[in-house]
């Protein structure tokens, strides 16, 4: 819907941006997946009173839904638009605050350590996108070509966690024990 777009070069937020003729159908969406990311953030917390764990890690996945809307309604350049898009990095904690409040649990142990993982993940996307404040050194210089898809891979990181993490708990429903290890 947007002339000329590049997913290598371009921001996510210039197609949805002011005056872009994608600008309703991409807020739209947005709004749905923060309506996914609510009832993400749901089962997540149903699953830590369950499992007798913290819930604060559903509501640092809430809180995205919360950075996701702003980022919708406040299109670029809009000066809201920005720091909706950085409060971001308050929802990017959450495999990190899950790794830690279930950390122990044999129940779930393959759980806890691919947020690990996918916590290490992010906060190499997290460096690598904050090279945009830094626009003479030489990181932004190495990824301005392709600033599209490092930006990108923060979101394949975020929601290849929650596809991974909801997989693993709705699969562990199914087994005897409710244990996550037996199907990992």
């Amino acid at each position: 819907m947007v002339p000329g777009y590049s997913q290598v070069h371009q921001t996510v937020s210039e197609i949805g941006e002011v005056d872009s003729p994608a600008r309703i159908p991409f807020a739209i969406m947005l709004c749905a997946v923060a309506a996914c990311i609510v009832v993400f953030a749901a089962a997540i917390w149903l699953q830590s009173i369950k499992a007798g764990h913290s819930a604060v890690a559903a509501y640092f996945i809430g809180f995205m839904s919360v950075s996701v809307c702003g980022v919708a309604v406040f299109a670029y350049p809009h000066p809201l638009h920005s720091p909706f898009g950085l409060s971001e990095l308050v929802g990017y904690q959450a495999p990190l605050v899950l790794a830690l409040t279930w950390r122990g649990d044999p129940r779930f142990r393959t759980v806890v350590r691919l947020s690990w993982i996918f916590f290490i993940l992010m906060w190499i996307a997290i460096a690598l996108n904050l090279g945009t404040l830094d626009r003479h050194g030489a990181l932004w210089a190495f990824e301005k070509p392709l600033y599209g898809l490092v930006q990108r891979a923060l979101f394949v990181v975020w929601f290849g966690w929650c596809a991974v993490i909801g997989l693993l708990l709705f699969n562990s429903r199914a087994t005897p024990t409710g244990a996550v290890e037996a199907n990992a």
